[in-house]
């Protein structure tokens, strides 16, 4: 198990570079994380939603995801409220105060229950857990999920990660070892300090002193590695404010309060040509080259605190001066003219006294006027919030941008439906001008559209596949279409799915881990 002194120590790529290394000596690393709590999410084979980073260590095993590597999930909804997710399915929701009074029984067999699942597939498979946060919380710790109650569940060997770039390394380690019960101190296999800078012997001294007063043995140092690893939590992408050398383009992200699948922008961060520009509320908008509105897991009240900020009125202008603007999911809902919620099941827009955690029943509205929100009125869409979510991995042929046909993959995962409203949802494509068109994306009906706007070369265009940027040669193609309003030389449309550079990755990330760990300890 692999445990961090406090969130974002690196526990989830440390846990995916042993599941790495464990899958090149033969083994069948078998990735868990009993409880997650996560906006960035992923739909396995067969339909259930699972977190990202628990995907990411299947790959790294060399494993198809699924949801029993993650079965219990937690999506914040605001207000102190989540969703609760069990093995891959959405089963209510809950105030904070209230979770492990009715949840926790229930998570523990779901838990439980993903275990005996890997356990039954995977019979000679070696399970590599990943902790939540600290495991030393003493006001959550006789409540503990995920942390050392499943370590002693299973007798699990330990390895604590700190993380020395936040300063206060050795507090971190004997603070955390110092509140673990006598029960528990035992379990601690070794340390792993992370993300070191400059050169290894100059912490020799540090190291020796770490286990002559913890007694505890230092495994490794990792150093810190300048790549670009998938972010752990939305708060790690304020961090990417490098600027790349040789970017051509720069694209704007709106970077919403409840932003989700965030991880649908890492191959336009890979992209050498191209410049992310992540943009909080209230910061200027600019002339990027393409904006980007992502996915959320609170659409309405995202939308309502863009338009607080003024930035409704900032797109449209800067369509109509021919900016090109490209909705994610939740941004492409926020695209049409109305978004209606009857059932409140967007959150957010809700008395406080209605997110009470009764299992498997959605909170009521609010009042009439909560129902429904005016959207930036950009394509001629209405979305309605019913039924259950939509969670399906799907393919499809592209439609746009134009050129030779280009099949896309990814997974959809959303709440609520869009459809066309108005006199577009009858007009014919040959008739009237160009930009008052909206064409489908692909041949999958609903999966996305797009439209040009005015005079200046304005266009506007949204999805709902997740995953969309993933697909090498699409998302080349929709690159080049920015790069030739610049008369910038065209991009190579020959590239491999995203997957493979993200596996590049982890094999690099594994090299490291190999080199700078000893993990004798741990597998003895």
């Amino acid at each position: 198990m692999v445990l961090g002194t406090s969130s974002g120590a690196g526990k989830s790529l440390m846990t995916a570079a042993l599941c790495r290394v464990l899958k090149r000596r033969g083994e069948t690393p078998l990735p868990f994380k009993g409880q997650n709590m996560s906006l960035n999410a992923w739909v396995d084979q067969a339909g259930g939603e699972m977190a990202y980073s628990q995907a990411l260590q299947a790959w790294a095993a060399g494993l198809e995801p699924q949801v029993a590597m993650n079965p219990v999930l937690l999506k914040p909804r605001g207000d102190s409220t989540s969703e609760v997710i069990h093995l891959g399915r959405s089963v209510g929701s809950v105030r904070a105060e209230h979770y492990y009074r009715d949840w926790f029984r229930p998570g523990w067999a779901a838990i439980r229950a993903g275990l005996a699942e890997l356990q039954d597939h995977y019979p000679s498979g070696r399970l590599v857990l990943e902790g939540a946060g600290s495991p030393v919380e003493v006001n959550l710790q006789p409540r503990d999920l995920t942390n050392l109650r499943l370590a002693q569940y299973l007798r699990a060997r330990c390895l604590l990660v700190a993380d020395i770039e936040r300063g206060g390394v050795f507090a971190q380690l004997v603070g955390t070892l110092a509140l673990l019960r006598p029960v528990e101190r035992p379990l601690i296999r070794g340390i792993l300090i992370n993300r070191f800078r400059g050169r290894r012997e100059l912490f020799d001294e540090g190291r020796r002193w770490l286990e002559q007063h913890t007694g505890v043995p230092v495994l490794g140092v990792m150093p810190w590695l300048d790549e670009l690893f998938p972010p752990e939590d939305s708060l790690d992408l304020l961090e990417r404010r490098g600027r790349k050398q040789g970017a051509e383009l720069t694209i704007a992200v709106l970077r919403l309060p409840s932003m989700s699948n965030f991880s649908d922008l890492d191959p336009l961060e890979a992209e050498p040509t191209v410049q992310l520009r992540w943009l909080r509320p209230g910061e200027a908008l600019g002339r990027p080259d393409a904006v980007i509105l992502p996915g959320s897991k609170q659409t309405r009240r995202d939308l309502a605190a863009l338009q607080a900020e003024g930035l409704d009125e900032d797109l449209r202008r800067y369509v109509a001066a021919g900016g090109h603007l490209f909705g994610l999911c939740g941004g492409l809902q926020m695209l049409g003219v109305r978004l209606c919620d009857p059932e409140g099941l967007e959150g957010g827009l809700l008395d406080d006294d209605d997110a009470s955690a009764v299992p498997g029943q959605a909170p009521a509205p609010r009042t009439a006027a909560a129902q429904q929100s005016r959207g930036l009125g950009l394509l001629p869409l209405e979305t309605r919030y019913a039924g259950s979510k939509t969670l399906r991995q799907c393919r499809a042929q592209a439609l746009w941008p134009d050129g030779a046909a280009l099949e896309l993959e990814g997974f959809e995962l959303h709440q609520g439906d869009s459809h066309v409203v108005g006199e577009a949802s009858s007009r014919v494509l040959a008739h009237g001008h160009e930009q008052d068109q909206l064409r489908p994306l692909s041949c999958q009906e609903g999966l996305g559209w797009w439209k040009r706007c005015g005079e200046q070369g304005g266009l506007v265009a949204g999805t709902y596949l997740h995953g969309v940027f993933e697909n090498g040669p699409w998302r080349r193609r929709w690159l080049n279409q920015l790069r030739q309003r610049h008369n910038l030389p065209l991009l190579s449309e020959d590239q491999p799915h995203h997957a493979r550079q993200r596996d590049d990755l982890l094999d690099r990330l594994a090299d490291a881990f190999e080199k700078h760990v000893d993990l004798g300890p741990l597998l003895s």
